[in-house]
């Protein structure tokens, strides 16, 4: 089991973000044309408009929240926070926008899954990765408890340094979160399988909306009238 938790969380983190950047690369270079979210809002739109805005919105709180929650040193936040403050702040902002998550999803799964036209003309990877982020969603919102139960803020920075030391090529990272309950340790394996599915889903289409922040930067366009 030493073994096999050293491989979980020591190297099979580098695998899927090796696979997740690469393939990403290979694919917007070799297959452009599948670069899309293959949108179905033509069928069923009512429901995919509640159910597409309130997953973007819950999901995008969760990456940030994870991102910076994860990867920001504890000397740097805790001039400002307390690590106690800062766990309860990120398991009730956490919970609002896991539950709105859970809801977007839900009805985005729903549609999926039992809308005739829709199931119809979506591929079994469109919805084998709702699953996957559903389940993901779940037991992230089972963690919550076991949080609470941990007032002050231990387990999250064994998450943190774990984190770090992943990001930063240290030895030994999986030490950091030996013993840790269930929920937290399937949480991070699909979290990562996740980033490992990102290049052959749909999900490549994050890449281009944080690409579309440039457009705020780039050069005005001329257009000169014809002569």
């Amino acid at each position: 089991m030493n073994a096999l938790h050293a491989f979980a969380y020591g190297t099979y983190p580098y695998v899927c973000l090796t696979v997740f950047l690469l393939g990403s690369l290979i694919r917007f270079d070799r297959d452009q044309y599948t670069w899309k979210s293959d949108s179905s809002q033509l069928l069923r739109a009512r429901q995919l408009r509640w159910g597409s805005n309130l997953f973007h919105v819950g999901v995008l709180f969760l990456f940030f929240g994870h991102l910076f929650g994860l990867l920001t040193p504890t000397v740097v936040y805790s001039v400002f926070i307390s690590v106690p403050a800062k766990q309860m702040m990120a398991i009730v902002s956490g919970g609002i926008a896991g539950l709105l998550c859970f809801i977007g999803l839900s009805l985005l799964l729903h549609r999926r899954l039992f809308d005739d036209r829709v199931r119809a003309s979506s591929r079994a990877m469109d919805t084998g990765i709702l699953l996957i982020l559903w389940v993901q969603l779940v037991i992230g919102l089972v963690t919550l408890p076991y949080s609470l139960s941990h007032s002050d803020g231990s387990v999250m920075l064994q998450l943190s340094h774990w984190a770090q030391a992943i990001v930063t090529f240290q030895a030994g990272a999986a030490a950091h979160i030996a013993g840790l309950a269930w929920p937290y340790q399937i949480h991070l394996i699909l979290g990562m399988t996740i980033f490992l599915l990102f290049p052959f889903t749909r999900l490549v289409h994050v890449w281009s909306g944080f690409a579309s922040v440039s457009y705020l930067v780039r050069p005005r366009q001329l257009v000169r009238r014809r002569t």
